[in-house]
Parts: structure tokens; C-alpha cells; sequence
């Protein structure tokens, strides 16, 4: 058999879906496809929009497969979502769900939200914090089992989101351990099996078997193939996995511990490989993930992308040495939380100090950049980070951002040049793991001096001492809004 090269990966985020065609051997992707994702505010709550979602992977796969060849399929998705299987995916349009796939930011009644409390199993077992709205998994299924029994009833499995994805493409059922250890509440990751409450509650008999990242499912269903105009040989779809960890995978094999992997989108989410030991914080949104080879890693998370995108009113602009000068020299800062409940700062609410209205949106970019690395750097100390900082996604091309993170740690800052971040290592899974003993190829990366060098020595001193009055601010304004 030959090794794969060309894999097309099927992102989904919370904010944007991109279909990617990676090559392997080069590093790169060679074609990115994306469109914009967003739930649909209908009864009965606001749920995941399936059919357009469903489109956009058979159009994007189809112009792939016009033009390039394509040796495997693999999926990264965001976490804390699943979906109810009521039967075949070519019976429904929507797959044959047996309800839709809740939204993870609906909020759910009250009621049940304390009910579920009462249940939950304690951050002890499965290093899994308690979080807003549907952000556990947990409270998703019992949000439906107890608003929904008869829908419920119907189901016949459950299966993690990149699973779902698959299930799609092949008509195969699995979840996979990235994705169930991701803050779900379903799973002991130290021990690698379902938690208490999937016991309590019954429903470890509805998961579908917890499958390898790297398993292949199958092959595409016929319809599909000829749908995306893949049927001339038959393709393998990958199990998949959740897309953070999906950016920790080629880090994973090419470097010696310690290290620490910052992954950012919609979410920014912080890996500590190998660093010192520390006791997580439940309340400080650090949690326990696991990655594509089934192992705990402390994490810490905190929804970056949402806060830069309010922070800069959906308009970001490069901002000029000028303008980064004056945000520092000044201590214009803006104070967490812009999404109440999560990070390292929950209890927060979000606030600047000095009217937005009259800064610059240079000045506004440059204080959302500063504000995401200083919480990044909350984040790294709290799991215990050490050695160089890898940083994948859109951050890794924000100047600010990584200057700071460098002047501040006195770390290494490496930024993935990657047009995406995720599809890397969701592309790695094509290999599966007994290649990737035998595989060399990393992504492309910028050396790490070259982030040092621009923070270094002009304006390490200005970065520090605006990070430690952030950090007095901070205190002050925690403070106040307990």
C-alpha cells in the first residue's frame, strides 16, 4: 500500500469551515477552501447548520477532486458537541439524526443546568471544569434526554463531531478520545474510559466505540463518491479528532519536551508538553485534554478569537511601531472577561481602561493583541508551560502578539506559517501510527530568534512593565467585580 500524500482535511470551527487539500510530503496545503459557520437560531434551540455545512464539504471536495488528486479524507472539528443518531445517513437529509446538534453556546434552563450539577462528576475524575451554557458535553445529553425523552428514545448512537462528519462521509459510527476528552465530562482521561455519570446515566451503551485518530472507517459511501467525483477508486476516511489537539500532533513527534503549543481560532487553547508540575484550577478554565495518542495533557483555554474580534469591532487593522509605542507607553489596556465565564478570569467583565471610542483601530488591534498574549501567558503558568512556544492559527501571524509573549516569557516564540493551523496534523493521521514512526516531514515554522529579535532589546522593558501593570489592573478589577 501505498503512503498517502495528498489528504483533504474537513475543518469545522465554531466561526469558520475550510476544506483543505495538504501535502503531506511538502508541509503545506495546497488548497484552501472556506466558508463562514453559523448556527441556526430555530426551534427547538439554536442547533448546528447540517445540510449547508453538508453542501459546502461535497462542493469544496468536488473542486478538489476537479483538479488534484486526493488519497485520503480526515476530519478536525471543534469540541464539547455530539451528535444523536436515529439511523442511516442516507435515509435523512440530515443524516438521520434523531435531533439536531445543540449549539454549545444555547443556554440551557435553568433548572436542568443546577439539576446537572447535582450529578456531574468532580474535576478529580475527569480533570473537566464546569463551564457555561452546553460548553460540557454532559450537560448537552442531559439537556436533551430530560427536555426531550421521546426524541431521545430514538436514539440509537452517539457519536463526537468529527465522527459525525465521517458517519456522513462512509456510514460508519465512532467517537474518538480528543474529542471526548475535551471538557466533556464523559470521560477519565488518566484512566482512558467513560466517567461515572456516562455509567450513571446509561449512556455509555449509546457512544459508538471509541475508535483511534487514526483509525480508518471506511471508504466513501457511492452516493457520495459520485457526488464529489471520487469514484473512480475507492478513498479512506480517517476516524478524525478535535482540532486543537489536531495542532499539538506534529509538535508532538518532532520536538523534546518541554515545550508548549499555543492553538488559536474561535478558541485559544494552551498545551503544556512536559513542563512542571502544578495542580489545575478548575475554576480558572484548565482542564486535562487528550491527545491523538490517548494521553492527558494539561490544557488551559480561553475564547480568544471572539474576544479580539469584540475588541477590535470585527475590524482589525495593523497597527503602525507608532501606534504599538503609544498603547505601551500609555497603559491602554483592555481587562478580561469579553466572554463572561470562561478563561482564566471568569468572574471578570470585560472593560477598558479609557474609552475605545477614542483610540485608533490601529490603537484598539494593538490592545486586543496585547490582551490575548498577556492571558495566553496567564493560561502558560497555569499549567505548568516551559521551553520554546509554538503558536498556530491566525495568532501566529500577529507581530504584537508574539512580541510580547516573547518579551514577557523569555521564551522562544515560534509561529506556524501554515494557512491553517489544524490541518497539519489531522492530515498526519493519514499516516497512520505506525507511520508516523518513519515519518520526518514538520511544518514550516519561522526561527525562533526571529520573534526574539523583534522584541529584543528595544522593547522588552516597555512589554514587561505594561504586562505588570495589566496584571495590577487585573487584580484591582477582579476585585471589584466580586
Amino acid at each position: 500500500m501505498s503512503v498517502p500524500r495528498y489528504v483533504a482535511v474537513i475543518d469545522i470551527g465554531k466561526t469558520n469551515a475550510k476544506l483543505v487539500l495538504h501535502d503531506i510530503a511538502m508541509a503545506i496545503d495546497v488548497v484552501v477552501h472556506r466558508s463562514a459557520n453559523a448556527s441556526l437560531p430555530s426551534e427547538p434551540y439554536p442547533h448546528v447548520d447540517v445540510d449547508r455545512l453538508w453542501r459546502f464539504i461535497c462542493d469544496a471536495l468536488g473542486r478538489i477532486a476537479a483538479d488534484h488528486p486526493i488519497d485520503a479524507i480526515s476530519i478536525t472539528t471543534h469540541g464539547a458537541c455530539a451528535a444523536l443518531l436515529s439511523g442511516r445517513p442516507g435515509n435523512d437529509p440530515d443524516g438521520g439524526l434523531s435531533l439536531p446538534i445543540l449549539d454549545y453556546e444555547a443556554t440551557p434552563p435553568a433548572a436542568l443546568s443546577a439539576a446537572y450539577d447535582r450529578i456531574r462528576p468532580d474535576f478529580t475524575e475527569t480533570a473537566s471544569p464546569a463551564l457555561p451554557d452546553g460548553l460540557n458535553l454532559g450537560r448537552q445529553l442531559y439537556w436533551l434526554e430530560q427536555a426531550y425523552p421521546e426524541e431521545f428514545a430514538r436514539t440509537r448512537c452517539i457519536v463526537t463531531y468529527p465522527q459525525y462528519w465521517a458517519f456522513r462521509l462512509t456510514g460508519e459510527t465512532a467517537c474518538d478520545a480528543s474529542s471526548l476528552g475535551c471538557h466533556t465530562d464523559l470521560w477519565r482521561p488518566h484512566a482512558s474510559c467513560f466517567s461515572s455519570l456516562t455509567e450513571q446515566r446509561g449512556w455509555q451503551y449509546l457512544f459508538a466505540p471509541v475508535r483511534s485518530s487514526f483509525a480508518v472507517l471506511g471508504t466513501l459511501r457511492p452516493e457520495v463518491a459520485a457526488r464529489v467525483g471520487l469514484g473512480r477508486q475507492p478513498v479512506p476516511v480517517h476516524a478524525g479528532i478535535h482540532d486543537s489537539n489536531a495542532s499539538l500532533l506534529p509538535y508532538l513527534l518532532q520536538r523534546p519536551a518541554p515545550f508548549s503549543v499555543i492553538s488559536t481560532g474561535t478558541w485559544v487553547v494552551s498545551f503544556a508538553v512536559g513542563g512542571k508540575p502544578v495542580t489545575l484550577d478548575p475554576t480558572r478554565d484548565t482542564l486535562s485534554n487528550v491527545d491523538a495518542l490517548g494521553r492527558a495533557t494539561p490544557s488551559a483555554r480561553f475564547m480568544g478569537g471572539r474576544e479580539f474580534e469584540i475588541l477590535t469591532q470585527g475590524a482589525p487593522q495593523l497597527p503602525t511601531e507608532a501606534e504599538v509605542a503609544r498603547v505601551l507607553a500609555a497603559g491602554l489596556m483592555a481587562l478580561p472577561t469579553f466572554t463572561p465565564g470562561t478563561g482564566p478570569f471568569p468572574s471578570g467583565a470585560g472593560t477598558w481602561t479609557r474609552d475605545p471610542a477614542t483610540l485608533s483601530a490601529g490603537e484598539r488591534t494593538a490592545v486586543a493583541s496585547l490582551y490575548a498574549a498577556l492571558l495566553s501567558l496567564t493560561d502558560l503558568l497555569l499549567i505548568g508551560a516551559d521551553g520554546p512556544i509554538i503558536v498556530e492559527g491566525p495568532f501566529a501571524a500577529n507581530a504584537v502578539y508574539r512580541d510580547c509573549l516573547a518579551a514577557v516569557s523569555a521564551r522562544p516564540v515560534i509561529p506556524s506559517e501554515g494557512a491553517t493551523g489544524t490541518s497539519t496534523g489531522a492530515a498526519l493521521l493519514a499516516l497512520g501510527e505506525s507511520g508516523l514512526q518513519h515519518h520526518g516531514a514538520a511544518p514550516p515554522v519561522q526561527p525562533a530568534q526571529d520573534t526574539e529579535a523583534r522584541a529584543l532589546p528595544l522593547l522588552t522593558e516597555l512589554y514587561r512593565a505594561y504586562a505588570r501593570q495589566w496584571h495590577q489592573a487585573v487584580t484591582g478589577h477582579i476585585s471589584l467585580a466580586r
